[in-house]
């Protein structure tokens, strides 16, 4: 009788290209050590990639998600680590360790979405949230303090901490909870509620992101086309009674107009920017080349044009590519989701980044006012990277809620089969 054939182990779909990511960040960071002998380069060049390895292939065998999802993303998260690490190597460490955080964090949401897959369980949760958010997000008004015209910030010894960044997870769900439910009431007196604390902070770019990101799901759930354009009207209102009331807003616009009309002061930093991206060229002056801390907090609103200035125009193009990539893949997702909720959750989280992206690469490259919103995944940050990363966790716990009824060969070919929408939604 023939001996029975071991069984052949299922290669995950896009592991080379996982592979491939790591081996670049890992022969990045080797070259940064060799250059300084400094032993955080030599940590980072084996953390980065084991980050990597966590992020793609464990996480996506424990939950059977989205492979290259979580590919992109942990791209981005430690593109972000290696540009920091070449000007500031103790903010390169604290963002690794952030990483780390935001890998947890991600695993948590996705299990929050699966064990919360009767819609019914956030009848009990909606309400004691969004009493808890508000207080949260009212705290930087009163014991915050004022950061480049904003009060939006929480200072707890050497650590500090964005509430609006924690929030914005919070209004997501309890957004899409109610908006599957039509019950319009409770959503809109909660989003009203923290867009009114973001005017009192003068945050006006995380007010832009919140306003945004609900109306676009409100149209997603409703097609209500002549509310839709009422809210979008009502949005232009504020902005225009956010550039009045505030002067640090006039002030932006006025160098997003014309800033070499001050280059010496208020339109020092865009110009830098502006500069570095044409020094940048095609393909960069090189890893650790430049001037990049020459662009005041080059580390957060303008870490682009550091990455355009060191690896070139062509590269920045690339890293563009990958967020539409990521922005794809979020819809996909959500147009396969089998329940309302969950689909909102997912195109939610998806809108949020894309937002996000826009508003802040659109002001590094000088086509919107800069608003002060961090790029995802790469800006320095706890907050705004660990959030971020929580965004993509509920992404991929409702895509892992997609397959849970596949098999396994069908499981590694999801991206044909999840792409034509053949799994209808239901509430």
């Amino acid at each position: 009788m023939a001996k029975d054939k071991p069984e052949k182990r299922l290669r995950l779909p896009g592991s080379g290209l996982a592979a491939t990511v790591m081996l670049f960040f890992m022969t990045a960071f080797l070259l940064l050590f060799l250059r300084d002998f400094a032993w955080q380069g030599l940590a980072l060049a084996a953390a980065v990639p084991l980050g990597i390895w966590i992020g793609t292939h464990v996480i996506c065998r424990s939950f059977h998600v989205d492979m290259l999802l979580l590919t992109l993303t942990n791209f981005l998260c430690a593109l972000g680590i290696l540009v920091l690490y070449d000007t500031n190597k103790a903010l390169a460490y604290h963002q690794a360790m952030y990483y780390g955080i935001g890998l947890a964090a991600m695993i948590a949401c996705i299990y929050l979405v699966r064990w919360t897959k009767s819609v019914k369980v956030w009848r009990y949760l909606t309400w004691p949230m969004g009493l808890v958010s508000l207080i949260l997000l009212s705290l930087p008004l009163l014991i915050g303090r004022e950061t480049n015209g904003a009060k939006n910030w929480i200072y707890l010894g050497s650590v500090s901490v964005q509430p609006s960044e924690i929030v914005k997870i919070s209004l997501l769900i309890l957004v899409c909870h109610f908006m599957s439910r039509r019950q319009m009431l409770p959503w809109l007196v909660f989003s009203v509620g923290c867009l009114g604390i973001l005017m009192l902070q003068k945050d006006l770019g995380t007010a832009l992101l919140y306003y945004g990101v609900t109306l676009m799901l409100y149209f997603a759930s409703s097609s209500n086309v002549l509310l839709t354009a009422l809210g979008l009207g009502g949005g232009v209102g504020a902005a225009v009674m956010g550039y009045r009331m505030f002067a640090h807003v006039k002030k932006r616009v006025a160098i997003w107009k014309n800033p070499f009309a001050d280059y010496d002061h208020a339109g020092y930093q865009i110009v830098q920017g502006l500069m570095a991206l044409a020094s940048g060229g095609l393909v960069g002056v090189g890893l650790g080349l430049g001037s990049p801390t020459t662009i005041p907090v080059y580390q957060t609103d303008f870490i682009f044009a550091v990455i355009c200035e060191q690896f070139g125009l062509v590269f920045g193009l690339f890293v563009l590519a990958m967020y539409v990539a990521i922005i794809w893949r979020g819809a996909v997702i959500a147009r396969g989701a089998r329940r309302s909720f969950h689909g909102l959750l997912a195109m939610g989280a998806t809108l949020m980044i894309a937002l996000q992206t826009f508003v802040i690469i659109g002001g590094v490259i000088k086509m919107i006012p800069l608003t002060g919103v961090t790029m995802p995944f790469v800006s320095s940050g706890g907050s705004s990277l660990v959030s971020s990363m929580c965004l993509i966790g509920l992404v991929q716990g409702v895509e892992s809620l997609n397959r849970d009824d596949l098999t396994e060969d069908e499981r590694m070919t999801e991206m044909p089969q999840t792409f034509g929408g053949k799994r209808g939604g239901r509430r």
